[in-house]
């Protein structure tokens, strides 16, 4: 009995002994993947991003780029925006979670019935003299995911936004980020608006070592490869390669710069300079960088078909996306690091068909559609200026003449509707109450959820396909041409590649407003305060 108790004691303590090695081990291994946070976060928004561009060139594709999103990460194939949005209300909704009708950005430029001048969304400047420091995140109603990235953090990390366009980089960093910057349009320098207050020596160093004023005129976008490697085009397009240049005389050359590749160039290499001489995701909290591109159709070509330049940016943008990779590779590690990547609707516009073609068109004017439109009124209602003017799509009222004459909104609506719906061009008319009700477009539902009705007009017009909205033919001369309001629903791809997450397809048609909450639940963390949907299911 004495010695089979004394066993016991014996294999006990070897079990105490075994177990005690155990834990010492284990304090001695690091700590895996398993329940950590990561320590980068790099989000890539752009403009104009198409699946079946991405599917037609893959094979030309190296493989640090797409390639690589598709093989590891997960590949969403169908996010869909709703009706009527441009880059700036899609990268909203990315990043919110939600809707415009309540994250407030329903387009980039938005109407004031006071003044009757159409402005930039984001920006709160009543100077034309100091626009870019008017341009605030305030004006965005809800939090962002970058706010909740900084907050996560109770600000000990960096959160910083880079873009071409002011807007884009200002949704991108949200209110809390550390640092917003774009392209000057003007003066070709990277700057920021008052309501941010970091510049990183990064920035500095770009506008003062190597400006790109000193630059631009030196600069070039030509093909990237033979003519006859590109595929799919027909004969006469491998005949003569593109080329375009940046004059600094030229007044738009910013503008036409920004919106080429060679400007999505010059954008990853101020995100990649962030992310490596900022240490970015090098220490024990989550950083953040967004970045803001373009592949959308190059609108200041002087072709209506511009294949080759839109295949040239995709490639071009491949390679943008494997440098961005590998400066993660360098700081934080993949392993530690989460990419996203999500195409956002190319602009409703293109250049109009040469002539020959016989392709049906005309031009609307909002001009005299709207004296058209008041003289009606007038005839009905008595004299008084009961049009106050014409943006994006939507004819506004005098609402303050109309509650002074007793008349009664809904009806002089009714009546404008039925009028210009008898105007050339034209082929339909909703009214506000339409939309309202869920009764307007061929998506109501999503038309209502991306209009916000405190900055929305009292009837939307669309325009026959074809046709182009101007006042008169010099104004085709300095702006491209631009077809009708579109109310299809736009349709753009978005990847993520993240640690522990498996690759795979989504091939269903996907809300955007899923994005934020997914991205949010990968990084355990809370999602934007506006977010409406639930994270999709990917593990």
């Amino acid at each position: 009995m004495q010695s089979k108790n004394h066993l016991v004691i014996r294999i006990a303590s070897v079990l105490v002994a075994s177990m005690a090695m155990i834990n010492v081990g284990a304090a001695a291994m690091p700590e895996q993947g398993v329940g950590q946070r990561p320590s980068l976060v790099v989000g890539i928004v752009v403009e104009g991003l198409d699946e079946e561009y991405v599917k037609l060139l893959r094979d030309h594709f190296g493989d640090g780029g797409f390639n690589r999103l598709i093989k590891e990460g997960v590949t969403i194939e169908n996010i869909d925006y709703g009706p009527g949005l441009d880059a700036t209300a899609a990268a909203a909704v990315v990043m919110t979670g939600a809707s415009p009708s309540v994250n407030g950005v329903p387009a980039s430029t938005v109407y004031d019935v006071v003044t009757r001048t159409e402005h930039p969304v984001l920006n709160s400047s009543t100077s034309t003299t100091s626009l870019a420091k008017g341009y605030t995140p305030a004006l965005l109603l809800v939090s962002t995911l970058a706010d909740e990235v900084r907050i996560t953090e109770d600000g000990l990390n960096q959160v910083h936004s880079i873009a071409a366009d002011p807007q884009m980089a200002i949704v991108l960093g949200g209110h809390a980020a550390s640092s917003a910057f774009w392209i000057d349009d003007v003066t070709g320098k990277w700057t920021t608006s008052s309501y941010f207050r970091e510049t990183p020596t990064v920035i500095s160093k770009h506008n003062f070592s190597r400006p790109l004023s000193l630059r631009i005129d030196t600069m070039a976008w030509t093909p990237s490869m033979e003519l006859s490697r590109y595929p799919d085009l027909p004969e006469h397009k491998k005949l003569y390669p593109f080329r375009y240049t940046f004059p600094k005389r030229d007044p738009l050359a910013y503008k036409a710069f920004s919106a080429s590749a060679a400007g999505n160039r010059e954008v990853t290499d101020v995100a990649v300079d962030y992310i490596k001489e900022l240490s970015l995701g090098s220490r024990n909290v989550t950083d953040m960088v967004n970045i803001g591109l373009t592949v959308a159709p190059y609108k200041y070509g002087n072709q209506a078909d511009n294949r080759i330049e839109t295949m040239d940016a995709y490639l071009r943008l491949d390679s943008d996306i494997a440098r961005i990779m590998k400066a993660v590779e360098s700081t934080a590690g993949m392993d530690k690091a989460v990419v996203f990547i999500a195409g956002t609707p190319a602009p409703a516009s293109r250049k109009r068909d040469d002539e020959k073609w016989r392709i049906p068109t005309g031009r609307f004017s909002p001009r005299m559609a709207t004296s058209l439109l008041n003289m009606y009124l007038i005839a009905i209602h008595g004299n008084g200026e009961y049009v106050s003017g014409f943006h994006n799509g939507y004819f506004y009222l005098n609402h303050n003449l109309i509650k002074e004459r007793g008349l009664d909104a809904a009806s002089i609506r009714k009546q404008s509707a039925d009028f210009l719906l008898r105007m050339s061009g034209v082929s339909r008319v909703y009214t506000i109450d339409d939309i309202i009700a869920r009764d307007a477009g061929d998506n109501p539902v999503a038309l209502r959820r991306n209009t916000y009705f405190p900055q929305a007009g009292d009837l939307l017009v669309s325009v026959n396909p074809g046709w182009i909205i101007t006042d008169s033919p010099e104004d085709e001369v300095l702006a491209p041409d631009v077809t009708a309001v579109s109310f299809a629903s736009t349709i753009s791809p978005a990847w993520i590649l993240a640690p522990g997450i498996a690759s795979t397809t989504i091939g269903e048609v996907t809300d955007a407003r899923s994005i934020a909450p997914t991205i949010s639940r990968i990084l355990r963390i809370r999602s934007p305060n506006a977010t409406s949907l639930p994270p999709l299911r990917i593990e």
